[in-house]
């Protein structure tokens, strides 16, 4: 079982992201990624037990914040075109860096890259001007999502294990 923490946004802005990405992939060739799924990915544990990763996300205090989406840019090293802020916000930098430490609690090894708040929205792509981003895109984060992924030769289905409430903001 492969599984992953995710934020997951709200429909209308994965709307819109997805038709954002149908729009820069007539410049960019490639494959968008389905509305359905589109996430930022908190951490990627693979094959892994989802019950200890569920222990470690409840011991999480992180607070609810907004995610700005204000630039789109393409990386030639993974062939990728993504979408995110141009600072992370500091609650999201908060939240990956409570998470990742209760993953390490319970023994989880983690990817030691510093953590790149985007959101993948067409793969193998080709180097092209994007379009700008839709004014005022924004992302209300509320929760972050355990996430099991499965592999066909369809390509990966999404299914949410678990929701993780983040604490208002004041």
């Amino acid at each position: 079982m492969r599984i992953f923490f995710s934020l997951w946004p709200p429909p209308a802005t994965a709307r819109a992201l997805a038709q954002w990405a149908a729009e820069a992939r007539r410049l960019t060739g490639g494959k968008a990624t389905d509305e359905a799924k589109i996430h930022l990915t908190l951490s990627f544990l693979g094959n892994a037990d989802p019950a200890k990763a569920i222990r470690a996300a409840q011991r999480v205090e992180a607070a609810s914040h907004s995610l700005p989406l204000e630039q789109a840019r393409y990386w030639r090293e993974n062939h990728i075109v993504w979408a995110g802020p141009n600072e992370p916000p500091a609650k999201l930098t908060v939240l990956v860096e409570k998470l990742s430490m209760e993953l390490y609690r319970e023994e989880f090894i983690l990817e030691r890259r510093p953590f790149a708040a985007h959101v993948t929205l067409i793969r193998k792509a080709r180097a092209a001007r994007l379009p700008p981003l839709p004014a005022g895109l924004d992302w209300p984060v509320t929760e972050f999502v355990l996430v099991r992924s499965s592999l066909s030769a369809a390509g990966a289905a999404y299914e949410p294990l678990q929701r993780f409430a983040l604490t208002p903001s004041g």
